[in-house]
C-alpha cells in the first residue's frame, strides 16, 4: 500500500497583497499530485485541514481546489480530508465548502459525530461519516479541537477502539499542534496523551503545525506546503510518501523537492552610518553579495530587508523605495520589502546636571545633545548649538529675518 500525506495547503492564502500569491499555492498543491499521487500511482491522498486558508473561498481558489481534485479523480484516487482551523463550519452552519466538495464527490470528508458528550464514529454513507475503508486501510477523522485536544484524546481513542477492524492499517487524522513540536507559544496536545492513540492507530497524520516532525515512525506532520508567511521560510516543509508492506512496517519518505517560491530575510545594521547614502550604499552592497537571484524557469524570490541598529539622522532621510527599487534590479526578484527596525541614539539630554543649573546652560546641553545624534554633525555640535541658540535670541529680539541668516552662516 503507498499513499500521500499532506497538510496546510492553504489555498487563496495572499502574502503582501500580491496578486501572484494565491497561484503559488495552486503551483505547490499541483506539482505534488502530479509528481507524488499520480506520478507514483498512490493509493489513496490524505490531506490533515487547512485546505483553505480561509472560511469564504474566492471563485478564483475554488476554481484550483476543483482543478487539483478532479486530477485526482480522472487518475481514480480517493482523497480523504479533515477541516482544519481555517477552513472549518461556522457553528451555526451545517455548510462550508468543504462540504460541498464531498457531495460531489471529490473527497471523504471524514468527522465523527458528538452524542450527549460521546464520541461516535459512523462508516462512510451518502456524503458523510467518520471513517472509510481503502484497500487494506481504515482511516478516521476528527475535528479541529484547538485548546482542547488534550481533552478530546481519550474520546478519540475509545471511539476507534469500538470502530477498529481486525488486520485493518489504522490511521487517524488530526489536526493539532503537539507539545515540544509547536511554532507558537500556546496550549499543545502533550505528547502523553497523543501516546494514547497507539494502541489503535497505525499511522497519526498530523497537521496544522507549518513545520515537519516525526514521533517514533508512528506520528507524522508534514509541515506547509507553501510559505503562509516569511516568519516560516526557514522552516523544513513538505509532504510524506509512505509505503507500507504486508507486515504493516511504515515507511515515510519525507519529500520537498516541488515548486515552491523562494524567500529570503536579509538584516542591516546601520548603526555605523553617518547619512542616509551609506546605509542604502551598504544595504545594496549586501544584496549584491548575498541575496537570491531569480532563477531561469523558476518562481522569482520574494526577499524582505531589516534595517536595525541605531540611526544617526533622520528617519525621514532612509531611501527606503531607492533601496526597495534598486534591490529589484539587481536579483530581478518578485517583491522586495524593506523593513525599518532602527532606533534612534538612546537619549541622554543632560543626565548629569544638578538641579540649580541655570537655564542657559541647561538649554545648551539639550540642544547640543540632539545634535549630537546626528553623525552629519556630532563633531560640529557645540558650534552648532551655538547658531541655533543665537538665532533664537535674535528672534526673539526681533532681529530681521536677514540677519539671522547672515548670523547663522557665519556661524555654520
Amino acid at each position: 500500500m503507498k499513499f500521500l500525506h499532506i497538510s496546510d495547503i492553504h489555498l487563496g492564502c495572499t502574502r503582501y497583497q500580491l496578486a501572484e500569491s494565491p497561484r503559488d499555492f495552486f503551483d505547490s498543491w499541483i506539482d505534488v499530485l502530479q509528481k507524488y499521487a499520480v506520478g507514483e500511482t498512490v493509493d489513496f491522498v490524505i490531506m490533515c485541514g487547512d485546505f483553505f486558508h480561509k472560511r469564504n473561498v474566492p471563485p478564483e481558489t475554488m476554481n484550483y481546489a476543483f482543478a487539483g481534485l478532479s486530477l485526482l479523480k480522472d487518475a481514480g484516487i480517493p482523497v480523504v480530508a479533515i477541516e482544519g482551523n481555517h477552513d472549518q463550519k461556522h457553528t451555526d452552519s451545517d455548510y462550508s465548502w468543504l462540504r460541498s466538495l464531498a457531495n460531489w464527490n471529490l473527497l471523504y470528508l471524514l468527522e465523527p459525530k458528538n452524542l450527549e458528550g460521546k464520541m461516535i464514529y459512523e462508516p462512510w454513507d451518502d456524503g458523510k461519516g467518520g471513517f472509510v475503508d481503502i484497500g487494506q486501510a481504515r482511516i478516521f477523522g476528527s475535528h479541529w479541537y484547538g485548546a482542547s485536544a488534550n481533552w478530546a484524546i481519550p474520546m478519540l481513542t475509545r471511539a476507534i477502539k469500538e470502530n477498529s477492524r481486525d488486520g485493518a492499517f489504522q490511521i487517524l487524522l488530526l489536526h493539532t499542534d503537539v507539545e515540544g513540536h509547536q511554532t507558537h507559544p500556546i496550549p499543545a496536545l502533550s505528547i502523553a496523551n497523543l501516546k494514547e492513540l497507539k494502541s489503535v492507530t497505525s499511522y497519526v497524520a498530523l497537521g496544522h503545525t507549518h513545520k515537519h516532525y516525526e514521533i517514533d515512525n508512528w506520528a507524522f506532520n508534514p509541515g506547509s506546503l507553501e510559505v503562509t508567511s516569511i516568519d516560516e521560510f526557514r522552516e523544513t516543509r513538505g509532504v510524506f510518501l509512505v509505503e507500507v508492506d504486508e507486515k504493516q512496517n511504515v515507511n515515510a519518505q519525507h519529500i520537498r523537492d516541488y515548486r515552491q517560491r523562494p524567500f529570503q530575510r536579509l538584516k542591516y545594521d546601520v548603526s555605523k552610518c553617518s547619512e542616509a547614502q551609506e546605509v542604502t550604499n551598504g544595504v545594496l552592497n549586501l544584496v549584491r553579495n548575498q541575496a537570491r537571484s531569480a532563477e531561469e524557469n523558476q518562481p522569482k524570490p520574494i526577499i524582505e530587508i531589516t534595517l536595525q541598529g541605531h540611526l544617526g539622522f533622520p528617519n525621514s532621510l532612509l531611501e527606503q523605495q531607492k533601496i526597495r527599487e534598486e534591490a529589484q534590479k539587481i536579483t530581478d526578484a518578485l517583491h522586495v520589502r524593506v523593513k525599518n527596525h532602527t532606533a534612534p541614539i538612546e537619549y541622554a539630554v543632560a543626565a548629569d546636571m544638578g538641579e540649580d543649573v541655570s537655564r542657559e546652560k541647561l538649554e545648551r546641553r539639550v540642544i547640543e545633545d540632539l545634535i549630537a545624534r546626528d553623525n552629519r554633525y556630532k563633531v560640529r555640535a557645540e558650534e552648532m548649538a551655538e547658531a541655533v541658540i543665537g538665532s533664537k535670541r535674535m528672534a526673539l529680539s526681533d532681529e530681521s529675518p536677514e540677519k539671522i541668516v547672515d548670523f547663522i552662516a557665519l556661524k555654520i
